[in-house]
């Protein structure tokens, strides 16, 4: 019988990838970096070769491999077939599972979005262990999502299911976002969002605030003026606080998920954020919903490759 599984965490400038028993725990994690050249033709190849050489490395076959789960930025039909990955120089349609599991010699490949697997992974490990259902907010440069349902990963038919960045946010007058629409919730939630909101109040009004002599700052910065009582960056995260408790009460009336997990860059300003979240939360949301838990994730960089493991096995 099989006893190992590998979870891969396909990224724009690394892979992440990691060794483990079909049990869960982890042997070995490692990384190569992502090559995107020639529109990213040979980013799968590369992974195939790394695991064969962690393969050879640790005298194991690929009899003893019994999937590979993999995570993925871009959109994931249900026959594992990646719609367009941007970030990694996929402009069109990619195979994943046929063209992995082919180069892996007949191994069985699983994949999903990136921010779906970070999601599995809390679920089966981390922050949420124990749940059924989960929904969960990737905070970084970006707005990622990942929605649980009863222990299935929901991707829909075109595989954009869970694509939280998208819900709109600012329905009038809102910025452009990447993906071409205008007031989507990653273009006021999201690191760069953070940024955004706080130029914004610096320039309309004239409240006092330390971030006026920074010049150029990160959301991080706004969240420590924040903890230190500045009133213009408490205004500021109390609006992203608006901004992710609305969007979670709309979710949570369509999916009512045992948990919100909050991860990515953005989720390490802590209580202060996860506190303005559930206040507008309490406000927006249906009754039938109002006790669902909110939890900062708790598997860091590794939640890709935990979620990709738990993916091979199931």
């Amino acid at each position: 019988m099989s006893k190992y599984v590998f979870g891969v965490d396909i990224g724009g400038t690394s892979i992440k990838l990691g060794l483990f028993t079909i049990a869960g725990e982890l042997i070995e994690k490692f990384s190569i970096d992502t090559d995107i050249s020639d529109e990213g033709k040979k980013l799968l190849p590369s992974a195939a070769k790394a695991i064969f050489d962690k393969l050879a490395e640790k005298g194991l076959t690929i009899a003893d491999v019994a999937g590979v789960g993999v995570g993925v930025p871009g959109p994931v039909d249900s026959d594992g077939v990646v719609l367009v990955g941007v970030n990694i120089g996929w402009q069109n349609p990619v195979a994943v599972t046929d063209t992995l599991s082919d180069l892996l010699e007949g191994i069985p490949v699983k994949v999903t979005n990136d921010a779906n697997i970070a999601a599995v992974g809390e679920l089966w490990l981390g922050a949420a262990k124990g749940a059924k259902s989960a929904i969960m907010y990737t905070l970084g440069t970006g707005v990622g999502g990942g929605v649980i349902v009863d222990g299935q990963v929901i991707n829909g038919t075109n595989g954009a299911g869970g694509e939280i960045g998208h819900l709109v946010a600012v329905p009038e007058g809102g910025t452009v976002c990447g993906c071409g629409k205008t007031g989507c919730l990653e273009t006021v939630a999201s690191a760069t969002g953070v940024v955004r909101l706080t130029k914004a109040a610096l320039e309309s009004s004239d409240v006092a605030s330390s971030l006026r002599s920074m010049g150029e700052f990160e959301a991080k910065d706004v969240f420590d003026a924040a903890k230190a009582g500045d009133e213009l960056a408490l205004g500021v995260v109390d609006r992203v606080g608006y901004y992710l408790g609305l969007s979670a009460a709309n979710l949570a009336a369509s999916t009512d998920p045992e948990q919100f997990i909050f991860g990515g860059g953005v989720s390490y300003a802590g209580d202060i954020l996860l506190d303005a979240i559930k206040k507008y939360y309490q406000k927006f949301a249906f009754a039938g919903v109002r006790d669902t838990k909110f939890v900062i994730a708790t598997l860091g960089n590794d939640a890709g490759i935990i979620g990709g493991a738990y993916l091979a096995t199931h």
